[in-house]
């Protein structure tokens, strides 16, 4: 029964369902003769070979037709054959042609599943979108979310949550990509088990992580009461982490900081991206060249001087790099805040709004209300902040990386 369902495709051993791989097949055969006629500098009229595919179309009625009598069409010796590439001129043509259909797959999917996606999105901000399509109201959507307070409240705690997880898992990494780097025993099985938080689950770990947090029966407050220490209500505390340590040591604190539930999903986000972090650092330590260190110990340098003025300066692509990542990954913040929130039993974006982050604002507005107009028009203003600041790194990357 599953044979007849499925056959194996002679494609890199690909298992496709039986109705498609007709069109699966055509489609790849086609792909080939196409760059194998212009590698050989030879390429049917298209005249000729729209009339082929129409006829191969007209007299077939089986799934994928259309590509098979295209491909047919190709494998075939159609005349009169155009002499379009000879000559060093048209032979360039003929590679940039070629490297234009390599692309066109990808270029297509890419309109399809992420431009076309975003124009519409932009014609939603521009309209009063509840369930269904309704008046258009210009740039009034945009107007309402950067005259809101929750819109920049929610700024704030991104702000909040990019400064206070990005610095610190990338130090960290960078501390144990330096660690492995080194001769030392068993750093293979540590590589690994710092890797292993990226691999998991974020929903598994998001959860496993709140249930840690627990105010009642979770081990981190039980081992807090147990060295005598105060429990803290993590997930479901809205006072700024300052505020509430200032209360433990006696001391009036003015500045409140991100709230103790913010922090708490700060520790999950950073446990769970040092591992990554460390990982690509570890490979830009690889790529420093050796006999650089063996010069400088030559020349009298000690540890400190061959990390500060060797190992950071040629780390710096690496550590751009990861940089712009987590700081574009941070400032579109969703699943892990909205997984360890649910799993506290805590309003998604609380206690009080102090870990609505952007992207949780926008999806409230998109699905909890549901105003789809006014999501949409405060997603741009968000891809236009992360624009402006990826720029500025980009401005701040090209004046301090150095490379090899």
């Amino acid at each position: 029964m599953e044979a007849s369902i499925l056959q194996k495709s002679p494609l890199d051993g690909l298992a496709v369902p039986h109705c498609f791989f007709g069109f699966f097949d055509a489609f790849r055969d086609f792909w080939y003769n196409v760059l194998r006629r212009l590698s050989m500098g030879q390429f049917p009229q298209l005249g000729i070979l729209a009339w082929e595919l129409g006829k191969a179309g007209s007299h077939r009625s089986q799934k994928g037709t259309l590509m098979a009598g295209l491909s047919d069409t190709l494998r075939g010796d159609i005349q009169p054959r155009m002499e379009l590439f000879s000559g060093r001129r048209a032979r360039r043509a003929r590679e940039t042609l070629q490297g234009y259909l390599f692309i066109l797959p990808a270029t297509i999917i890419l309109l399809l599943f992420h431009f076309l996606p975003v124009f519409y999105a932009f014609y939603i901000s521009l309209h009063k979108w509840f369930i269904v399509k309704g008046d258009y109201v210009g740039l009034a959507n945009y107007t309402r979310a950067l005259t809101t307070d929750r819109f920049w409240n929610s700024l704030k705690v991104t702000l909040w949550y990019v400064v206070g997880t990005v610095p610190i898992q990338l130090l960290l990494a960078l501390v144990i990509a330096y660690l492995l780097f080194q001769k030392i025993r068993g750093k293979e099985g540590l590589r690994m088990v710092y890797f292993l938080p990226y691999v998991t689950s974020t929903v598994a770990s998001g959860a496993v992580f709140a249930k840690m947090f627990n105010p009642t029966f979770g081990p981190i407050n039980k081992a807090l009461d147990a060295i005598g220490l105060p429990v803290l209500r993590w997930m479901k505390e809205p006072r700024g982490i300052f505020t509430v340590m200032g209360e433990m040591w006696g001391i009036n604190v003015p500045f409140g900081g991100p709230s103790v539930a913010l922090v708490t999903v700060m520790f999950f986000v950073i446990w769970f991206w040092v591992g990554y972090d460390a990982t690509i650092f570890l490979a830009g330590l690889g790529a420093i060249p050796y006999e650089l260190y063996e010069a400088a110990k030559i020349d009298g340098a000690g540890r400190w001087q061959l990390f500060r003025y060797i190992t950071i300066p040629l780390l710096s692509p690496t550590t751009f790099f990861l940089s712009l990542i987590a700081i574009i990954g941070s400032f579109k913040a969703f699943n892990h805040v909205f997984i360890m929130a649910a799993a506290s039993a805590t309003e998604i974006g609380g206690p009080l709004r102090t870990t609505t982050t952007a992207s949780i604002l926008i999806y409230n507005n998109a699905f909890g209300t549901p105003t789809f107009g006014y999501a949409s028009a405060m997603s741009f203003l968000l891809f236009v902040l992360i624009l402006i600041v990826s720029m500025l790194q980009n401005y701040i990357g090209s004046k301090q990386v150095h490379y090899v």
